[in-house]
């Protein structure tokens, strides 16, 4: 059976995550001690206590989320599980960076470090526009597209995020979310405001990209040694250049995540684990694919019944 080895991205955390596997588990202390000693501040006391305020804050959350899910996944391995039993990897927005750790890509260090610079980037450029997200419930893809197209009147509007059937993000300025929100519910659709900085997988955020270009550069990244998923468009990074392109064109590009699942299970992905806080890859899994089994490992307790199969 062919296991594919899924991450999550922002929105995941919350307070009292990584807790228990700190408190068990040696390499999840480690690397929990480690981040504090790499980021200057004690990140390990904001996901195990909060406040939850904070660990919503976009530069706080990316590397509290990265850090959680990669001491989980090296729990995992710590308790008998086995780098060889996944054939490929992948993660939402966030979570594509940690898929790229786990592939051996980069270090823990290089992965956080870019993942906090990701963060403050995005806060930065979030404060220099306007900006929003909603989220589209009962609306398919093309349908959102042409809402945006409605909505937009000359603004940023647009995709940001394909979750599974059913279920669009859109981001763009504040006024156009607005106004898109407005004919959503007027369609019908249920439209969720989210609570986020800014306007993220959209052009507002190309100087943030524009950043993070630039700290990839210069970044020691490897070719992945089993097959990862880009967010952007459903193929696999190939080599280093590849990398880098998909990551900087990730901040203002749409998240195609059940375009993700779906490649992985037509290339033979049986069975998929979600490592990391919070089950928000699992339920979405439901919704692509209820044939195909996913399974959430995000505790100690996870984490040994993971290792044991």
């Amino acid at each position: 059976m062919k296991t594919a080895i899924i991450f999550p991205g922002q929105g995941a955390q919350s307070a009292g995550m990584g807790l228990d596997l700190y408190e068990v588990s040696p390499v999840a202390k480690r690397l929990f001690e480690e981040a504090n000693r790499i980021l200057g501040f004690d990140l390990a006391d904001l996901c195990f206590h909060g406040p939850a305020e904070k660990l919503e804050q976009t530069d706080i959350q990316q590397p509290a989320i990265f850090v959680t899910s990669v001491a989980t996944y090296e729990a995992f391995l710590e308790r008998g599980g086995k780098r060889e039993s996944f054939a490929f990897a992948g993660g939402l927005s966030l979570g594509e960076y940690t898929a790229l750790y786990a592939a051996g890509s980069f270090d823990f260090q290089t992965g956080l470090v870019l993942v906090r610079r990701r963060g403050e980037l995005m806060q930065e450029a979030a404060r220099m526009s306007a900006g929003a997200m909603a989220s589209l419930i009962g609306a398919e893809a093309a349908e959102a597209e042409a809402l945006c197209a409605e909505a937009r009147e000359g603004a940023v509007l647009a995709p940001a995020n394909l979750n599974c059937p059913g279920q669009v993000v859109i981001s763009g300025t504040a006024t156009a979310v607005s106004r898109a929100v407005g004919l959503a519910e007027a369609r019908g659709w249920k439209a969720v405001r989210l609570a986020v900085a800014g306007a993220f997988h959209s052009p507002l955020m190309q100087p943030a990209a524009e950043g993070l270009g630039r700290m990839l550069e210069a970044s020691r990244i490897e070719a992945p040694r089993i097959p990862v998923i880009r967010n952007v468009d459903a193929a696999y990074h190939a080599d280093p250049a590849d990398i880098r392109r998909g990551l900087a064109a990730q901040l203002t590009s749409p998240v195609l995540w059940q375009r993700d699942v779906e490649r992985m299970i037509a290339d033979g992905a049986e069975r998929f684990i979600e490592f990391g806080p919070g089950r928000v890859l699992t339920g979405l899994m439901r919704k692509i694919n209820r044939g195909v089994e996913c399974v959430n490992v995000s505790t100690a307790a996870g984490i040994a019944a993971a290792a044991a199969n």
